[in-house]
């Protein structure tokens, strides 16, 4: 299995079969020499700096039905909240003060805010920030409501695809499919964004050929960004007794999405630390090179629970940045308050 690592190592490819027979066949000592060749991908790249991104999550109101999510509209438990766009600008003014150099915007997918509002918010933030790279996590959209944040000032979008298996898709995500989700992803793609996609580790009844069919569309997209995290259930979705996804999973998955793609933005995620109390460290260690602190209000943080057991550190912002850092410098990387863009983007 060696062998293969190498290959993928010089080549940042391996064909599906190879792929899948790599997968199928790690132990400790091929998975401990894949994360190692995995980290040195990214520090021929990127070195060893870590990018933080201020994430608020500024909506819990969702108008989709994933089976998975907490935020799912059939969820009557879940505690719905808004931020105001005054509320949002107070927060992007305390990450300013600590340096951030990327805000990430993530919610729902809520209809009350329409293309207008999101326009709003996106011009005003550009207009007190300009040195500030905005992400956007809002979900599916038009082409045309893409082009209009775009041109508003929005420099990256998430929307992760979650599978690249069809029928898979569609077992979990109600009235959706996945063909839909490719034409966004392409559509931010021919638009100008710096596009994020990715998957959860760990779905029931996911298979090492459905995160192959994962990998290669990562590669085929060419995404600047991929979120990668474990499944962890949500005590009031129909997945409630399901198993969550394994920390070494999740790292094998890290690592070769770092070597099939060398340059992308890869975090090492919240889900990770919250199934993993190291959880950080090794994704990092696995080849992720960004982290995104929580910025959202204390008030309504819990609120915005995908999963259950999500982490929170502290009641302040400057606190969750804190233990951030201690955690990368501890794991022996250097932070970047950067906008930390993907070396092959220009806007």
């Amino acid at each position: 299995m060696n062998k293969l690592i190498d290959r993928l190592y010089l080549d940042n490819y391996l064909d599906k079969p190879d792929l899948l027979n790599l997968l199928n066949n790690m132990n400790t000592e091929n998975e401990v020499y894949l994360l190692k060749r995995a980290h040195e991908t990214r520090l021929k790249v990127y070195g060893d700096k870590v990018f933080l991104r201020g994430l608020i999550e500024f909506t819990s109101y969702c108008k989709q039905n994933c089976l998975y999510c907490g935020l799912r509209s059939a969820n009557q438990k879940a505690q719905r909240y808004r931020l105001s766009i005054d509320e949002i600008l107070s927060v992007c003014g305390q990450a300013d003060k600590l340096g951030y150099k990327t805000i990430v915007l993530q919610g729902g997918e809520d209809n009350y805010y329409d293309d207008e509002k999101i326009i709003d918010i996106i011009t005003r933030i550009k207009a007190d920030f300009p040195k500030t790279a905005i992400t956007l996590s809002i979900g599916e959209k038009s082409y045309e409501s893409y082009k209009s944040y775009f041109d508003a000032g929005a420099d990256r979008y998430l929307l992760r695809h979650e599978t690249a298996t069809p029928d898979f898709y569609e077992k979990f995500h109600f009235k959706l499919n996945f063909e839909n989700r490719k034409r966004c992803l392409e559509d931010l793609k021919k638009i100008g964004y710096q596009v994020g996609a990715g998957f959860m580790v760990g779905l029931p009844g996911q298979t090492k050929e459905h995160l192959v069919e994962d990998v290669h569309f990562l590669k085929e997209l060419e995404a600047h960004m991929v979120g990668i995290g474990p499944f962890i259930p949500h005590k009031d979705t129909p997945l409630n007794d399901k198993k969550a996804g394994s920390t070494n999973l999740t790292l094998i998955m890290l690592a070769l999405t770092r070597m099939f793609l060398p340059k992308v933005l890869l975090p090492t995620t919240t889900a990770l630390g919250t199934v993993d109390g190291c959880g950080y460290e090794k994704g990092l260690k696995a080849g992720a090179n960004v982290i995104m602190p929580v910025l959202t209000p204390n008030n309504v943080r819990n609120k915005y629970a995908l999963y259950d057991g999500k982490i929170s550190i502290g009641n302040k912002v400057s606190e969750n940045k804190n233990y951030i850092i201690e955690k990368i410098e501890n794991a022996g990387f250097t932070v970047s308050l950067s906008r930390g863009d993907n070396i092959d983007w220009r806007k």
